[in-house]
């Protein structure tokens, strides 16, 4: 099924988009994207794809080979898909990894579904709801603060070279949708301890006592009224500096966690799989992209993913006491933790090619086989 309530033009880029990974055989029982359908805004807005798998495929190269083919296939047909598919899906997890309840539910509870079972999404989106608050909500939320607050956000780092039209309009999205209205759902889920299901939802239903004006300011982006002047990028700039201090009044100093505790190791060690499994997918997509399409700047942000995934699995396979952390230091050491270009990216492929075995084996792990 594919959700009706997605705007029109998102619906029809989510029906084709499962159609070429049918049609390419990736096998996804399900999709979802992050964010909800408000969140979408045309056409600025890209589409982070999520796959979920009903098992790990034989051949994990292969597999990505064939999203990445997909990818390229669904982009390739319209000019106007350049920049809402921008990179193919972030996460592959398997339906044993969300029932389980090892998939992060700060992270589930961004999803919205693009097809497969409904009844299933909702289970594991209710669960994202009610479970109790703990140390993944802090890092995952304080995660988006501390990747765009304190001046690392930076406007002339959201490349237009996919955008197509309206630059202005598209720089003043980026203020407003990649830098306020993150930092402001995430200090909406630090200060109220619950788990905001998107953007819209967090400026709409967070406003304490002085926020509203600055609220509503944003808000505005969203519904491109006609009878609000636009400001320009940079003035925009300035008042989400001003509004996001503010906000981070609100926000309590995060406590310390002492150690991660079993569950959460194991959520780490999930999360930091469902991205890799993807990671030859777009290294293939970034180094051959259809005629047109804009990937250098792709390129460059994946060292960021690349040095998270390292440091989180040398925080897992410290003492290297068992076999699953031993499996995970010898993938550690396969991930390139440096700048990526694309001669880094071919020379990774090379290498997760040549280990073939450790590759595959630490993408099929499965979460009851993980004793950290």
């Amino acid at each position: 099924m594919v959700v009706v309530d997605a705007p029109p033009l998102y619906q029809e880029r989510n029906a084709l988009y499962e159609r070429e990974l049918d049609a390419h055989g990736v096998g996804a029982v399900m999709l979802t994207h992050k964010w909800q359908p408000a969140d979408l805004l045309a056409p600025h807005s890209d589409n982070d794809v999520r796959v979920i798998l009903r098992q790990a495929p034989a051949d994990w190269e292969d597999w990505n080979h064939r999203l990445a083919a997909a990818h390229a296939a669904a982009v390739g047909r319209e000019v106007f898909h350049r920049r809402p598919l921008e990179h193919p899906p972030g996460f592959a997890f398997t339906v044993t990894e969300a029932d389980g309840r090892l998939v992060s539910a700060p992270e589930i509870a961004t999803w919205s579904l693009i097809s497969g079972s409904a009844r299933d999404f909702q289970r594991w989106k209710s669960w994202a709801q009610m479970a109790p608050w703990c140390a993944v909500d802090e890092r995952f939320y304080r995660g988006i603060l501390q990747a765009r607050m304190g001046g690392r956000y930076q406007l002339a780092a959201d490349s237009t070279d996919n955008v197509v039209e309206g630059i202005a309009a598209y720089r003043r999205h980026c203020v407003a949708w990649h830098y306020l209205a993150p930092c402001w759902f995430a200090a909406a889920a630090l200060a109220t301890r619950t788990r905001c299901p998107g953007k819209t939802a967090a400026l709409t239903q967070w406003r304490p006592e002085g926020l509203d004006g600055y609220a509503e300011l944003f808000l505005q982006h969203l519904e491109n009224r006609s009878d609000v002047r636009p400001r320009s990028p940079r003035h925009l700039l300035r008042a989400a500096h001003v509004a996001l201090e503010a906000a981070m009044r609100r926000v309590p100093d995060g406590d310390r966690p002492d150690g991660q505790g079993h569950e959460h190791a194991r959520t780490d060690w999930v999360m930091t799989v469902g991205m890799l499994r993807v990671r030859v997918a777009r290294w293939l997509y970034y180094l051959d992209p259809p005629p047109g399409v804009a990937t250098e700047y792709l390129i460059r942000r994946e060292a960021k993913e690349l040095r998270s995934a390292a440091r989180t699995l040398t925080v897992l396979t410290a003492d290297e006491a068992t076999a699953a952390q031993r499996l995970a230091a010898r993938m550690t050491a396969l991930i390139p933790t440096g700048p990526t270009t694309a001669v880094t990216l071919r020379a990774a492929l090379t290498r997760w090619h040549q280990q073939k075995t450790t590759v595959q084996d630490f993408l099929s792990f499965t979460p009851d086989d993980v004793h950290l």
